[in-house]
C-alpha cells in the first residue's frame, strides 16, 4: 500500500507519485475504521478500508505507520484480506 492522503497530513509526509511505477494497476481505499493495534510489537494497525471505484465493497487491511479514519491508500494488491485480531 502507499499513503495517499490525510485530512491534515503535512506535505513532507506524503510520498512523491513518481516512485510509482505506471504499469502496475493499483486501487484507492478510504479508511473507514481503524480496528486495532496489531504484530509483536503493536507497530501495525489494523484498519477496514472501502474502495473508492466500488463503495459496497469493504476489506481489512494491515497498515505500517500513522493511520486514521478518512486516509485514503493506495493499495497495489486489493485481493488478499488480513486475518482478523485476537
Amino acid at each position: 500500500f502507499f499513503f495517499i492522503s490525510s485530512p491534515k497530513a503535512r506535505r513532507s509526509q506524503q510520498p512523491s507519485l513518481s516512485a510509482l511505477s505506471m504499469d502496475q494497476p493499483v486501487k484507492l481505499a478510504k479508511v473507514t475504521k481503524v480496528l486495532g493495534r496489531t504484530g509483536q510489537t503493536g507497530n501495525v494497525t489494523q484498519v477496514r478500508v472501502e474502495f473508492l471505484d466500488d463503495p459496497s465493497r469493504s476489506i481489512v487491511r494491515n497498515v505500517k505507520g500513522p493511520i486514521r479514519e478518512g486516509d485514503i491508500l493506495m493499495l497495489m494488491e486489493w485481493e488478499r484480506e488480513a486475518r482478523r485480531l485476537r
